[in-house]
């Protein structure tokens, strides 16, 4: 009996997990340059005297889906979307350099260059401030350039560049509770052209599918519920019958 409970407790447990990343994935599938992330799990032998037959499922750390997502169209001055494999470096919240793909960039009440969410944005000599200017361009390659308060549209001054990353892998990266991304090894910069300006990119997260997946997901915890039951029921018949002899 206690085989069978162990089995579909480890089971449920991943399950559980399951669900709540999905979960997780629904709230955000209207968030700008959100990956939709997912629960991996590892067989684990437990060792021990009298212990050969146990095998657990150990959670590992989730993973996620680095396809791109759709690409908006906006027009703003200050909205990018990176190219594929290309990140953003970002102040997290505790100061080390986090990463993002949520290009819709923003100018602070202080001049700083932040996310939508707030977080400062990184350059080559740490966060970006811009003075008080009348346009405000981003190249390809990440270049920031102002055309300076009172100064014509012939004066172009750059002020900056995006710090901008090569991810070759979603195993370089690991999502923080934050939200934002942690290098799991030194990633070299982007080079080239590795954003489109006046763009936006979308969610990648696929609501219908997810939908479906947590529907999957109910019916897979409930089955498992029912077999612990049946298995606390066969256990208390098992009880009955040992008291009776």
């Amino acid at each position: 009996m206690d085989k069978a409970l162990y089995t579909v407790m480890t089971g449920a447990s991943a399950t559980l997990r399951a669900q709540g990343t999905v979960a997780h994935n629904l709230a955000n599938a209207s968030t700008v340059g959100f990956k939709a992330g997912f629960v991996a799990t590892d067989t684990f032998k437990v060792p021990g005297t009298g212990l050969p037959t146990r095998i657990d499922a150990v959670p590992r750390a989730d993973g996620f889906d680095a396809a791109p997502g759709s690409i908006l169209n906006t027009g703003g001055a200050l909205d990018v979307a990176l190219h594929d494999g290309v990140w953003m470096a970002v102040q997290a919240p505790d100061g080390s350099e986090a990463y993002t793909r949520a290009g819709e960039l923003r100018i602070s009440a202080e001049g700083m260059l932040t996310t939508a969410s707030g977080a400062l944005v990184l350059g080559d000599g740490g966060p970006i401030s811009l003075p008080p200017y009348e346009q405000v361009q981003i190249g390809g390659d990440g270049t920031l350039s102002i055309q300076p308060l009172g100064q014509g549209p012939q004066t172009l001054a750059i002020v900056g560049r995006l710090k901008l990353v090569q991810v070759e892998s979603p195993a370089q990266l690991s999502r923080g509770e934050d939200g934002l991304m942690r290098a799991n090894a030194e990633l070299p910069p982007a080079t080239g052209t590795a954003l489109t300006a006046g763009a936006l990119e979308n969610s990648n997260v696929d609501p219908a599918g997810a939908l479906v997946q947590m529907i999957e997901l109910s019916r897979q915890f409930e089955l498992q519920v029912k077999v612990m039951k049946d298995v606390e029921d066969n256990a208390r018949s098992a009880n009955s019958l040992l008291r009776l002899a």
